[in-house]
């Protein structure tokens, strides 16, 4: 597909964003619009890359350590390989919980460095229990185990990034409690069903985006995973301008249920990350809490 590009102020602080929906096809090259001297890059991918199971037991007994994961290993091989770093959600056992042992395991978001190595993880705070008329049941929280804490943003070649997972989404005390730390790009990898996400993806998205006046970048699952589960997709980055700057479009048919075998093609996005833009909006529009009246977050 042709690559979505958004185009801010014209400073020289840029990085670029890849995006990549249905992780189970070979990923695609990054796109290199000068390969003399391309920008630093990132790929990011959506929550749960691993795999998705059909019940709380399989979802448990799949689950393997990062350094047992020859999914995870993959991808270290290719970020060291490419000097590409990656953002990438996978499951791994809780804290001295073998997974094939029926405990409950963690949703974690790791990011992986250009030399391979695995350097930052978040583990996901708000699960995903739902029971929605007309729609999926889903109870996250019987096979998977709640984080505990938000993990500091960190320095990467496309700006500083702040982590969260999916349902963390509707729960604006993270995004601003990172923003305060520093955070310049937000990631919500996610696999939202198609009720939630026909209702509530792109302005839960850009909410995050204009209250911290952060670029958001939310890789999603897209397409059926099993007959009792299908994800919206429409990976999206937002500008911090609020402006949804690509969207890789997915599943948004409610009675595509009945189409168990239906996906959507594999899709990639290059985004241009303007973090001089980003300052210019902080600039002309400042957000001056008054922390004398009501909590800082």
């Amino acid at each position: 597909m042709q690559p979505a590009r958004h185009q801010g102020s014209s400073g020289r602080c840029k990085g670029q964003a890849a995006l990549y929906a249905a992780p189970k096809d070979p990923l695609p090259k990054p796109h290199k619009a000068n390969p003399t001297h391309p920008p630093p890059q990132a790929l990011f991918l959506p929550e749960a890359s691993d795999y998705i199971g059909s019940s709380p037991a399989e979802t448990v007994s799949l689950c393997k350590s990062a350094q047992d994961s020859e999914f995870v290993r993959g991808l270290q091989d290719e970020a060291r390989r490419s000097k590409l770093p990656i953002n990438v959600g996978i499951h791994e056992p809780a804290e001295g919980v073998d997974g094939a042992s029926g405990g409950k395991i963690k949703n974690t978001l790791i990011w992986i460095d250009e030399r391979g190595d695995i350097v930052q993880r978040y583990q996901k705070l708000h699960l995903f229990d739902v029971d929605i008329q007309g729609g999926p049941t889903l109870k996250e929280s019987q096979s998977v185990e709640r984080g505990s804490s938000i993990s500091a943003p960190f320095q990467t070649p496309v700006g500083c990034v702040g982590m969260t997972i999916c349902f963390d989404l509707r729960f604006p005390e993270i995004s601003l409690s990172l923003r305060r730390q520093g955070a310049q790009v937000l990631v919500y990898p996610s696999a939202f069903t198609v009720p939630t996400g026909r209702a509530h993806w792109e302005p839960l998205l850009r909410a995050r985006a204009i209250e911290t006046q952060s670029y958001v970048i939310a890789a999603a699952q897209s397409g059926f995973h099993n007959e009792k589960r299908c994800s919206y997709g429409h990976s999206v980055v937002v500008s911090p301008w609020g402006e949804v700057v690509a969207d890789l479009g997915g599943f948004d048919a409610l009675d595509g249920y009945n189409e168990v075998g239906r996906q959507p093609p594999p899709a990639l996005a290059l985004v241009d990350l303007d973090l001089a833009f980003l300052e210019k909006v902080r600039k002309e529009v400042p957000l001056l809490r008054r922390t004398d009246v009501y909590p800082e977050v």
